[in-house]
């Protein structure tokens, strides 16, 4: 039996049919109905890596017409929480966010990717706290925003 989660599973699947990525974006949100707010495309996932994209549109803006903060949160959250789901060994471990810190480096007036990435192979360990940074890229391939996102890793009893 593999040791793989349900999500990286789903995902292998999905990826190669047509809109698969899409159709993989939307069960992600269905299964964490918040992150739908923002419409979310993943367009990468494999262990140690989540790729995925926000489009600039009015539903994500701040007053001043760019992605609100808080959106670039979420997005980093998203894409930390689906590569973390999709690395650590499900038999065995558990995972859940505990904290992030962020900056914001730039407005975002584009759409914005984001890239969540940790080094593998790792060793993973009961009650750890596993610091996944994240970095969010506009459009022009310019660097707006970072996060480390804090996921506590327990082991399964």
């Amino acid at each position: 039996m593999s040791n793989k989660s349900a999500l990286l599973k789903t995902w292998q699947k999905f990826k190669s049919l047509p809109c698969g990525n899409w159709l993989f974006s939307k069960a992600v949100c269905f299964k964490a109905p918040y992150f739908g707010s923002m419409k979310p495309y993943i367009f990468d996932l494999k262990e140690g890596h989540c790729s995925a994209v926000v489009k600039n549109r009015r539903s994500v803006h701040n007053h001043i017409g760019t992605i609100h903060a808080i959106a670039q949160c979420n997005l980093a959250e998203l894409c930390a929480g689906v590569m973390v789901d999709a690395t650590v060994p499900v038999k065995t471990h558990r995972w859940i966010p505990k904290g992030m810190t962020v900056q914001y480096l730039a407005k975002v007036d584009t759409d914005v990717t984001a890239i969540a990435e940790i080094d593998l192979p790792h060793v993973w360990v009961d009650k750890e706290d596993l610091i996944v940074p994240v970095k969010l890229y506009n459009t022009h391939n310019e660097l707006v925003f970072t996060a480390d996102i804090t996921m506590y890793i327990t082991e399964k009893k």
